[in-house]
């Protein structure tokens, strides 16, 4: 009798978890033109070490790819002013009825008022066999832009985004110059249930002796505040997920 698989962890990083979801575009797309959204597209000094996406699509596809910067504010890297979480009607209108085979949406969920409503967003603009990637902070300091609501486990965004397919799911940490990355996998499966959270615990907390605590103390700069003597460094949840094409469909 076979034995079930093992919860592992797998040691990876960002640059070829992204690499590996942009040939999964390319396939579903078949060689064919491929239409690229990005939610939360303004590059502001705050954020110019990220990913910048319109680079990386156009060094992937080339003239084979249209790419949208969608945002709340004007800015570098915006095509489209519009609240995802707004008048759907109004958003399908100004973007002309188009459906995209990738939408990344990175470092929104957490700062909207009702990611639900970007979640369902989200799901009508993809394309049947379209591709996502949303990203957001598990572990993180306040962030106000413009406020900073929520944070999210792999199995919340799973729940938000319940019409896709999740394929994929990847730790990421926010070290400047580091590019380091973790998969949590059972056999080759993607894993995504409370069995991770054994796996979690051992991989990102760090627990300090009560000498230790104090020094933290000492050296915090004003107002003191007790802290928990088990610290986790920044962390984001990367989910991959896919729209289902339907039987007999073609490339979009």
């Amino acid at each position: 009798m076979n034995e079930p698989a093992q919860i592992k962890v797998v040691g990876t990083s960002a640059a070829h978890e992204i690499d590996r979801l942009l040939d999964g575009v390319d396939a579903a797309c078949r060689s064919g033109p491929v239409a690229v959204l990005q939610v939360g597209a303004r590059i502001a000094p705050i954020n110019k070490a990220e990913r910048n996406w319109r680079h990386l699509v156009r060094a992937k596809f080339g003239e084979r790819a249209r790419f949208v910067g969608l945002d709340i504010v004007a800015g570098d890297n915006v095509d489209l002013v519009s609240d995802i979480c707004g008048d759907f009607a109004a958003l399908d209108r100004a973007l002309a009825g188009a459906r995209f085979d990738f939408v990344v949406c990175e470092h929104v969920l957490e700062h909207v008022r009702a990611p639900w409503r970007a979640a369902a967003a989200v799901q009508d603009l993809l394309a049947p066999g379209g591709h996502l990637l949303v990203s957001v902070p598990w572990v993180h300091a306040h962030h106000a832009r413009p406020d900073d609501y929520w944070r999210m486990s792999f199995a919340g965004v799973a729940l938000l985004f319940e019409a896709l397919d999740v394929i994929g799911l990847f730790y990421t940490g926010t070290a400047a110059g580091l590019d380091v990355a973790y998969r949590i996998t059972r056999g080759d499966s993607v894993e995504i249930s409370p069995g991770i959270g054994a796996i979690e615990q051992g991989l990102f907390q760090l627990t300090l002796d009560h000498a230790e605590n104090k020094d933290v103390l000492a050296r915090q700069p004003g107002q003191r505040m007790p802290l928990s003597r088990v610290y986790m460094p920044a962390m984001l949840v990367n989910v991959i997920a896919r729209k289902t094409r339907p039987p007999g469909a073609g490339a979009s």
